[in-house]
This record gives C-alpha cells, sequence and structure tokens, in this order.
C-alpha cells in the first residue's frame, strides 16, 4: 500500500533525514543539488522527499538564500522555438526541487532588461535568459549578485555562463546545400539593422555575416540582397514580396529564423511560384517546419539540448562553480521539399500584380 502523504508544509527536513536515514545536512546538500553528492545518497533522498510530500517552505528558503526557484526570461511567447528551450530547461529539473518561473519581455521594453530585473526582484536563485539586445556590462553586474546562463549570446564574460548554437556553421551549412543545387541568387531576410550590428554576438548578426562571407567566396558578392524586417507579424512577408517582385527576383531566400521563413514561404505561394522556382530556407527546428504542409528546410539547433544545458549550468553555478563556461551546440541541416535546383524562370503574372500593389 503506498504510503500517504503529509498535508503541504507538515513535513519537515528532519522527517526527510529520518525517512532517508541520513543525516539533515545530507538532505540539505541533496536540495541545493550541491557538489560532493553520491548517487546512491541522492536517490535516498529523493524518494524520501517524493515519499513524504516534502516542500520547503518559500519564506524558510528565502530565509537561508535559497528558493528553489529559477527563472526563465524570454523575448515573447509566440515564437515557437522558446517552448522548445522551455521544454528542454523542465526536463532538466524534473525530479529536483526546482521550480521555473517564465518571464516574457514586455513588448515596450523588448530588450529584457524589465524582466530579468523582475525575476531578480522576485529573489530566484538564478536567471536564463534570452536577450541578445542587454549590455554585457549589465549583465556583468547582475552576474554578481545572482546566478546568470545567457542563451544565444557569443559574449565571454568571466561573470556569467552562455549557451549558444554554432551560428557560422549553420549558416555554412545552409549556404553549401544552395550552392550545391545550383543557387546563385540567393537573399537573407534578417532582422532590423539594430539587432545585427557587426561584433555584436547576436546570432541574427552572425548568421548575416556567414551569409556575406559564404556569397562573395563563392564568386557571387554583386547578388549579395538583404531585406530586414521584424521576425514577426507581416513583416517577413512583405520583405520576400520586395524580393519577389523586383527586377532580379532571387532563386532562394534564406531567412534567418523558422518564423519568418514560414512568412517568406507564404508570400512565394501568393505569388503563385513553388520551390522549385524560390527556394526557401530558415533557421531554428521548431516543431512545424517539419509537418508536410510546410516540408521546411532548416538548420535544427536543438532547442531542448540548449535549454537542459543552460539549466544545467545555472544549477553548477549555484552549487558553487565560479569559472565561466561558454557551450557551443552543433546544428544540423535539415533537407526538407522547401530547397530544390532552381529552374528556368516562366513568365509570372500574379508577380506582377502583386508588385503593382
Amino acid at each position: 500500500m503506498a504510503a500517504s502523504r503529509s498535508p503541504a508544509g507538515s513535513v519537515t527536513i528532519e522527517d526527510v533525514a529520518r525517512e532517508a536515514g541520513v543525516s539533515r545536512a545530507a538532505v540539505s546538500k541533496v536540495i541545493r543539488n550541491a557538489y560532493g553528492v553520491s548517487p546512491a545518497m541522492r536517490e535516498r533522498v529523493t524518494a524520501a522527499i517524493e515519499k513524504l510530500g516534502y516542500r520547503p517552505s518559500v519564506s524558510a528558503r528565502g530565509m537561508r538564500g535559497a528558493t528553489f526557484t529559477l527563472g526563465i526570461e524570454i523575448p515573447e511567447l509566440a515564437n515557437p522555438f522558446f517552448p522548445l528551450l522551455l521544454a528542454g530547461a523542465t526536463a532538466a529539473i524534473s525530479g529536483s526541487p526546482y521550480q521555473l518561473i517564465i518571464a516574457p519581455a514586455d513588448p515596450a521594453h523588448s530588450e529584457g532588461y524589465r524582466a530579468i530585473q523582475a525575476l531578480v526582484d522576485r529573489k530566484v536563485d538564478g536567471v536564463i535568459a534570452v536577450s541578445p539586445m542587454v549590455e554585457p556590462a549589465w549583465l556583468a553586474e547582475l552576474a554578481a549578485t545572482v546566478p546568470v546562463v545567457m542563451i544565444g549570446r557569443h559574449d565571454r564574460s568571466n561573470g556569467y555562463d552562455t549557451v549558444v548554437s554554432d551560428d557560422e556553421a549553420g549558416t555554412r551549412m545552409v549556404m553549401r546545400h544552395l550552392f550545391d543545387l545550383g543557387h546563385s541568387d540567393i537573399a537573407h531576410v534578417t532582422a532590423e539593422a539594430d539587432r545585427t550590428a557587426p561584433g555584436s554576438g547576436v546570432p541574427q548578426a552572425l548568421r548575416l555575416q556567414a551569409y556575406r562571407e559564404a556569397m562573395q567566396e563563392a564568386g557571387f558578392e554583386g547578388r549579395i540582397r538583404i531585406e530586414r524586417a521584424a521576425a514577426t507579424g507581416t513583416g517577413p512577408y512583405q520583405a520576400a514580396l520586395r524580393l519577389l517582385t523586383g527586377a532580379e527576383r532571387p532563386t532562394a531566400i534564406f531567412a534567418c529564423h523558422d518564423e519568418p521563413a514560414l512568412g517568406v514561404q507564404r508570400a512565394v505561394a501568393d505569388a503563385g511560384l513553388t520551390a522549385d522556382e524560390v527556394a526557401v530556407t530558415g533557421y531554428d527546428g521548431i516543431e512545424i517546419a517539419g509537418h508536410p504542409g510546410v516540408s521546411l528546410t532548416t538548420v535544427d539547433q536543438h532547442g531542448e539540448r540548449m535549454g537542459r544545458l543552460a539549466v544545467e549550468l545555472l544549477l553548477e553555478r549555484i552549487a558553487g562553480r565560479t569559472e565561466p563556461r561558454h557551450e557551443v551546440v552543433a546544428p544540423d541541416l535539415v533537407v526538407r521539399s522547401s530547397t530544390r535546383p532552381p529552374r528556368p524562370r516562366g513568365t509570372a503574372t500574379r508577380l506582377q500584380a502583386l508588385g503593382e500593389h
């Protein structure tokens, strides 16, 4: 017969120690995910916690400097890549006493400062953030007071850890794939100029740079074409229409993320074109990209793995590690039917009609 669970708050850390047959200090070390805990001890304590339904009170945890909450800031809720990060982060704390607090950035404060500060104000034990526009100096100052892991920033700060995709390698995979298919007129749809500044370490900036370099190295420097748009809304769709209705229509469009790539695909379809006439690629590896009706060629940057790794690094920081770690996750190119060899151009009356509007 299964053991009954006591009402929340009635079970103490002493009860857990007694059930597991270990000291109170040992239970505390397991709860804090501290170094020096053997797998056997961790298993015994975790089993006792589950059996008794132990939950440390927030007030008690706060007084001794731990709340067993981890804060995650994301730029928005709509982008389907961010749930991948959250799924990985959730998996990483499964079976631990930690709980995630998610803070989407306010659209009026999209840089992320406000959302990150809100998490810190809630006394989280550590912060994971996807904020490429936050100043490194501000992050370094924050990291002096609370453990921080940044996702998608190519900084190499001593104060906080980073988890990134190898954005240059991923972009070169895309470009090599398109070159091998026979494309030379390849355009790039990317973010606004303030989010692609050279040397910023922002993923979109690195992908833009790698696109330029690949075109130059292939001898296609004169065919470089860049359209900028916000990643959400109709921006990517409109950017693609500008490319498709121009005098020199590209045979391939590489979007800096999967979400804008979906807008590009819509523009291609509305223009009466197919993947035989305009190949489309993205970057992220979101689930909808694999739907048969979408079939988007993309770079899978393994969002769940990135989210899981970020939590693992954060817990190490909380447990006492001080030396910085900067982890690079190798991406994979996933080829689908949205990219095909180019075929000769034909008359496109729908394109002309769209261009007139």
